[in-house]
This record gives structure tokens, C-alpha cells and sequence, in this order.
């Protein structure tokens, strides 16, 4: 991967919030062999030994072995003040990837907009008052590419870029969604009316797969593991953008020591894939390990019949045969980022996950 010409190591610790999660885990390994301190934010103390294990476990070769001797662990939740002044105290750099991410759809949307959208402002706060030069923010497609009504629909012409913004007065939207909007409108307000010199700008992935380090990884891998399962009898006609972790963690690491780029967001996709073509990737490559992976969809209309019984369902339906390109130039063009072919993120994370045992029997 390229590097922006700017890069260089920031002189002052970066912080990055929710250090266990699936980017984030990416991100601080970048950052340490980049020569970074690091902060980082767990919601429970107890998360530490394994984070620090698994960051041992996947260090880069050659990675030095004090490494570890610069990375420090703080526990912060996203609900609540306590921790986030001491996390980001000497910082010059915030990303800020902590947010709710179910695996489920929940019956109350506040289950993921307050925590995300307060906690976005938790973090800004916190880095403002510490003096940090800059948040990223991790964002989402979900922020961009939804309630335009259907002219993305079959068609495949509508392509999304930074300019568009998921629209919520549409109905129908799930709360995951609507979370993500909100949080960055939220984050974007506040830094307007508050930020004071702080910069701000967001990373929008779409679907991120690639490497698992373990059994906590996050809700985009769920697809491929229910695919090998065989959770999944047949595919629904839905598509999404897949982008591989490690790319987004080396746009997160472009997007920090950039100068310049104060408001600025940037869509982090690799090409729109059916799941049925996601499921065709795994069988063509994994053969007897793919025995499980579906080989045929399932009819619209029976879809729509669950819908009334399910929010799994319900979310699903609203989704049927629409297809959303997500156009990331602007990353490349910008940042010159790169990207891997979606295909080697799909087997990366199946190979993964058969590796350390987290399928089904």
C-alpha cells in the first residue's frame, strides 16, 4: 500500500477509542509499527490482557518487542463521562472508532442512537480540551447511501459519493442506520459549534471482512459465517460494497497524519457484490469447507411474507434488489489509497474463521 508523502510518525499520542474492536484492533497494530504511542479506550478493564495478547499474536514481522511498552489501555464507556479526559490527556491525534454495533436488529433504536451519537461527542470533547489537532471519526455508508427512494433499484446506476447523505425522514429505515447518520451529523454540529480549532473528518466503510483475530469480531463478519454454517438455505437478492479491515485501518492511518482535511469524509468500498456472488466466491475456493454455503436465492415474495414476523426479515425486504455502488475515488485521489480485491477479504475472513474453530459443527 502507498503512503500519503505527508506521512510521518505524530509526535504526541494518538488515541484510539474502542481498542477492541475489529478496526481498531487493525489501527493501533499500524500505529505501533508506524513508532506511535497509543492510547486506547476498553469499556471494562478486563479487556485488556486479551487485547494486548492478540495485538502480540498479529504484530507485523519484525514488529519490536516493546511495542507493547507504548501502547496504554483506559476504560471508557461510551454512556458515560468517566475515563475520557484521562484517555485523550497528551493526545495530538483522535480516532474515534468506539460505536454500538449489534448483531441483531434491536426493538428500541436508542439501544444505538444515544450511545453513538453522545459518545461521538464525548470523544470530540475530550480531545478538544486535551489540545488534539484532530478527530477521525468512523462513520459509515449507512450515513450516505439510504432513504433516496429507489432509483438505485436493479438498475445499478445511482453511485453515492461524500456528497450525498442518507435522507431520515424516509421511511423504513433500521435503527443501525439511522444511528450511524445521526452520530456524524451530530459529531459534525458539534465541532461547528464547539470544536474551536479542532479538525474533523469521518471515514464512511461499507461492509468491512477480512483476517478474524478471534471470536469478537464485528456484525459484517456474521455474513460470511452464517454463508458457512449454513444458517443461510438460500440467498435474498441484496448486495452490498465489501472493503477489506486492513484497508480501512490503512485509510484511518492516511486520514490522521494528512494535513488538510478539516470536514472532509471519505467512502472506504471495494465493488458491490450480491450475496449470492459472495456465496459463490466461497464455494469456488474452499470446496468441501463450502459444503454448507447456499447455491440458489430465495424468491422475493417469500421474503416479504416473513417480513411481518421478523425485523431480521423486515430489514431484508426493504433491500430487495437494490444496488448501491459506493464511489471511494476521492480516497484514492486524495489519500491514494488502494485497495485489495474484494474476493481475497471474503476467503481471508472464511479461512479465518475455519482456522480458529468459530463455525458451527
Amino acid at each position: 500500500m502507498m503512503r500519503p508523502a505527508a506521512a510521518a510518525p505524530p509526535a504526541r499520542p494518538v488515541l484510539v477509542t474502542g481498542g477492541s474492536g475489529y478496526i481498531a484492533g487493525f489501527l493501533i497494530q499500524r500505529l505501533l509499527a508506524e513508532g506511535c504511542t497509543v492510547h486506547t479506550t476498553v469499556r471494562s478493564r478486563s479487556r485488556e490482557a486479551s487485547l494486548r495478547a492478540l495485538l502480540q499474536a498479529h504484530a507485523a514481522a519484525g514488529a519490536p518487542a516493546a511495542a507493547g511498552e507504548r501502547l496504554r489501555v483506559f476504560e471508557a464507556d461510551l454512556t458515560a463521562d468517566a475515563g475520557w479526559a484521562e484517555a485523550a490527556a497528551g493526545c495530538g491525534l483522535v480516532a474515534h472508532l468506539a460505536s454500538p454495533l449489534p448483531r441483531g436488529v434491536p426493538k428500541n433504536a436508542d439501544e444505538l442512537i444515544v450511545p453513538a451519537r453522545d459518545g461521538a461527542r464525548r470523544a470530540l470533547r475530550a480531545a478538544r480540551d486535551a489540545g488534539a489537532q484532530r478527530v477521525v471519526m468512523t462513520s459509515s455508508v449507512a450515513a450516505v447511501a439510504y432513504g433516496h427512494g429507489r432509483d438505485g433499484h436493479g438498475s445499478g446506476e445511482r453511485r453515492y459519493t461524500e456528497a450525498d447523505w442518507t435522507q431520515l425522514s424516509q421511511p423504513g429505515l433500521t435503527p443501525y442506520i439511522r444511528s450511524k447518520t445521526i452520530a456524524e451529523r451530530a459529531a459534525r454540529d458539534w465541532v461547528a459549534a464547539e470544536g474551536g480549532g479542532l479538525e474533523l473528518c469521518t471515514i464512511n466503510p461499507s461492509v468491512v471482512l477480512g483476517p478474524v483475530w478471534s471470536g469478537d469480531y464485528s456484525a459484517s463478519v456474521v455474513l460470511v459465517k452464517m454463508l458457512l454454517d449454513g444458517r443461510v438455505r438460500a440467498c435474498p437478492d441484496i448486495g452490498f460494497g465489501i472493503v477489506d479491515v486492513r484497508d480501512v485501518a490503512d485509510l484511518h492511518w492516511r486520514a490522521l497524519v494528512t494535513p488538510g482535511l478539516a470536514g472532509e469524509r471519505f467512502i472506504a468500498s471495494g465493488r458491490f457484490m450480491k450475496m449470492i456472488e459472495v456465496a459463490g466466491v466461497l464455494r469456488a475456493a474452499l470446496g468441501p469447507q463450502a459444503a454448507r454455503v447456499p447455491t440458489r436465492t430465495v424468491a422475493d415474495w417469500l421474503m416479504r411474507l416473513a417480513a411481518p414476523f421478523s425485523s431480521v426479515a423486515r430489514a431484508v425486504a426493504t433491500e430487495l434488489g437494490t444496488v448501491r455502488h459506493h464511489d471511494a475515488s476521492h480516497a484514492r485521489e486524495r489519500l491514494g489509497w488502494q485497495t485489495r480485491a474484494v474476493e481475497d477479504s471474503i476467503l481471508d475472513c472464511a479461512r479465518s474463521l475455519l482456522e480458529q474453530g468459530l463455525l458451527r459443527a
